[in-house]
């Protein structure tokens, strides 16, 4: 009886502690501060004041150039690439760059045109600047031509961003912080230097400037003074513009005297794996294993001896080329195979006339960028370089699609397809 009666005061003491514990927990969630997140553009200004300005500062950047460069800027949630504070990079699911989407598109014969028939135009009326700009820098008016028309329309294109609202925003939130931090500190010295005011500092969504489009520690280091009024003008000047390409070109080690590459035909036999520019061959041995022009022109004899470089962009899905190491500087100027075959083949046709490829283009690079970053991985699993897992089908990838196929017994291809995907998954 004793036993029972110790149980039910027990019991009820347990009780009325459940229930003062209970009221106690929801007055807590009742009457407690809510501690949320600030605001993202808070989280910007913070970022300005206490983590940027101590090193633009250390940097000789003035407190006026500083403020005059943030008035009124935010985060720009709408740009590609960004994480969000506290997130994790991921690979996006869409390609922004046309210069890693289908390569047909990218070869549209209306886009060339515009760049072609542009670039003809404008070599007659800077003829006396190309000249000269080719006797001093070495790269030909027709190439200069191509990147100017294919970057900015020749000038004509509208920079709809402001500079430092693009690098602040993916300063403080891209998946390449430091890189874009450090664009925008030289975009900062730009403007303390005198070299440019901030209101012209007008960029494209990567927050590149002016019409060679140069990012803004490219600026610094290749834009030149030519039309002799003592600084270097890419947003208006002509002479400084085209100057400037072939300063940069130069810079990375464009070769006097040589062309950029040729279509060719490359045989069955030999493997799209082999193209890259670490596996470089004399042009005369590709021609042993069988290649040839598609022109059927020979190679000139100096060029026989001289180092050339497979190239096969959509593997067997599209034209072969044996380029020379003056592609891989056009490449400098855009990190893309599509990129640097275009103007190399738009110089072409600024100079010869109009002549397209003769291999076409076939149905292949829609895959979205996670799907090919999915196959780089698994390649990479399997022990394949594919260069680096971001989506982006580039030759280290191509080539280890195609050792890859071979070894499993199937067609080497060379270039991602949506069953490949499946396969490898």
């Amino acid at each position: 009886m004793s036993g029972r009666a110790e149980g039910g005061a027990t019991e009820r003491g347990l009780r009325k502690f459940g229930l003062v514990f209970l009221f106690a927990v929801l007055a807590a969630l009742l009457f407690a501060k809510p501690t949320f997140a600030a605001p993202i553009d808070d989280q910007f200004r913070a970022w300005l004041q206490t983590d940027l300005w101590p090193e633009a500062k250390a940097k000789g950047i003035s407190r006026k150039t500083f403020d005059d460069a943030f008035i009124g800027v935010k985060p720009n949630l709408t740009l590609p690439d960004l994480v969000m504070p506290g997130e994790q990079p991921t690979t996006p699911e869409k390609q922004h760059q046309a210069e890693f989407g289908p390569p047909g598109a990218y070869f549209a014969e209306k886009i060339i045109r515009a760049v072609t028939t542009g670039g003809r135009a404008r070599a007659g009326a800077n003829a006396r600047v190309l000249g000269l700009i080719e006797k001093h820098y070495g790269v030909p008016g027709e190439v200069v031509l191509a990147i100017w028309g294919r970057e900015t329309g020749f000038g004509a294109a509208r920079m709809p961003y402001d500079a430092f609202e693009v690098l602040g925003t993916k300063a403080f939130m891209s998946a390449k912080k430091d890189f874009f931090r450090t664009e925008l500190l030289a975009a900062l010295d730009i403007v303390e230097r005198g070299l440019a005011p901030v209101n012209a500092m007008k960029s494209s969504w990567a927050g590149a400037l002016g019409q060679p489009q140069f990012m803004p520690t490219s600026f610094l280091k290749h834009a030149v003074d030519f039309d002799g009024d003592g600084r270097p003008d890419i947003w208006s000047s002509t002479p400084d513009v085209l100057a400037s390409i072939a300063n940069y070109l130069v810079h990375y080690g464009w070769v006097r005297g040589r062309g950029w590459g040729v279509e060719v035909t490359v045989p069955a036999n030999v493997s799209c794996s082999l193209e890259g520019p670490d596996q470089g061959k004399k042009i005369a041995d590709w021609v042993a294993m069988g290649i040839r022009r598609v022109d059927n022109k020979a190679f000139a004899a100096g060029e026989l001896k001289a180092e050339g470089f497979l190239l096969m962009p959509a593997g067997r899905s599209g034209p072969a080329f044996i380029v020379t190491p003056n592609f891989y500087v056009l490449k400098q100027y855009n990190t893309s195979d599509l990129y640097a075959l275009f103007i190399g083949h738009a110089a072409d046709r600024i100079a010869k006339g109009d002549a397209a490829f003769a291999g076409g283009w076939g149905p292949v690079g829609d895959l979205h960028r996670s799907d090919i970053a999915a196959l780089q991985h698994a390649l990479e699993a399997k022990g394949y370089d594919v260069g680096s897992a971001d989506g982006l089908p580039g030759f280290k990838t191509r080539r280890s699609i195609g050792l890859w196929q071979s070894k499993n017994g199937r067609p080497a291809t060379c270039f991602p397809d949506a069953a490949l995907v499946a396969q490898l998954r």
